[in-house]
């Protein structure tokens, strides 16, 4: 398997000592072969930050599923690690062809496409920013379709304190609400906290995370 967690589209004879994949699985790796096979490709022609492109086209892109820190913006300071997550989202794709994969949204509410962004080799690059602590899962649905891949890989990333886990993790408080909803995690004295319906309660910020929650934008849990 690759660093970007996908399954392969080679073969390869290093070793007799082979595991034999279920049929699930084997069904799975067909089925992204054959979608990256037939898939149209787009070349990158800028990087804004960690997780949104712009394509040959025109069109921004926004990757799905992840949040990478913020770069700077005016007088609004760099997240931390912000440089580190654009720095490598520009090794992956600029100028590079990618193949990109949508589920149940095509765009956002500012005209963005959101997709899983596949490189050449079969690799996400979604999952490549989780891997490396340079993002985090952001979603609204929980069938998302690589959300168990994704939030893997974030456990894996927040359990080894790999990237913006080591200052993220670093304080806390003593909870947190969750809503079961949008996914998102607030302060108690947070002023959306009052709205939210479907409660979940955390202990930590890593159990927020943990649960594939992520911060509320206004408290900033």
């Amino acid at each position: 398997m690759s660093d970007g967690g996908n399954p392969s589209c080679s073969t390869h004879n290093k070793t007799r000592t082979m595991i034999k994949p279920s049929r699930p699985l084997l069904l799975l790796i067909l089925a992204v072969c054959l979608a990256l096979g037939n898939a149209v490709r787009h070349r990158v022609k800028y990087v804004y930050d960690g997780d949104t492109v712009q394509l040959e086209n025109g069109q921004r892109l926004r990757y799905l599923g992840i949040n990478a820190p913020e770069v700077r913006h005016g007088d609004r300071k760099a997240e931390h690690m912000a440089d580190a997550a654009r720095n490598l989202n520009r090794e992956l794709v600029l100028n590079a062809k990618v193949s990109l994969e949508y589920d149940k949204r095509r765009k956002d509410r500012y005209g963005r496409l959101l997709a899983y962004v596949f490189l050449e080799n079969g690799e996400t690059v979604n999952n490549i920013l989780i891997q490396k602590g340079l993002a985090h899962v952001m979603i609204n649905d929980e069938d998302i379709k690589y959300r168990a891949l994704l939030l893997a890989s974030q456990r894996t990333a927040i359990e080894n304190r790999i990237g913006i886990w080591r200052e993220l993790l670093k304080t806390d408080q003593n909870s947190y609400l969750g809503n079961r909803a949008s996914h998102r995690f607030h302060k108690k004295t947070c002023r959306f906290s009052k709205e939210i319906k479907k409660i979940v309660w955390f202990k930590s910020r890593r159990d927020a995370y943990w649960e594939g929650y992520s911060p509320c934008r206004q408290c900033n849990p």
